[in-house]
């Protein structure tokens, strides 16, 4: 009986110093939930267990059921620190502040 077909993807997981990759090999129809506890990310970061997680797929954001194909790459999100609204109106200010000196 041949080998049950497997799938590669990658599990990324990007803190603000540095990111990290694991490459996997998956059966087909798997899901980002088992995916990611296949990638032991959350033995290494375990603060990302500290709030509901949240996972996107080529930035896209997915469900956790989502199934995962051939070459996706699940990455795992952090929540904001700062709303990007908030962000760009900060931006802004320090740059017309910077003209004017």
């Amino acid at each position: 009986m041949a080998a049950p077909e497997r799938i590669r993807i990658s599990v990324v997981y990007a803190l603000p110093d540095r990111q990290v990759s694991v490459t996997l090999a998956v059966a087909p129809g798997t899901t980002v939930a088992a995916a990611v506890e296949h990638s032991a990310l959350v033995r290494r970061f375990p603060e990302i267990t500290a709030l509901p997680p949240r996972y996107a797929i080529f930035s896209r954001v997915v469900n956790a059921s989502a199934r995962v194909v051939e070459g996706d790459r699940i990455e795992i999100l952090r929540p904001l620190l700062i709303d990007p609204k908030e962000n760009r109106r900060r931006t802004a200010d320090r740059a017309r502040k910077a003209a004017r000196h």
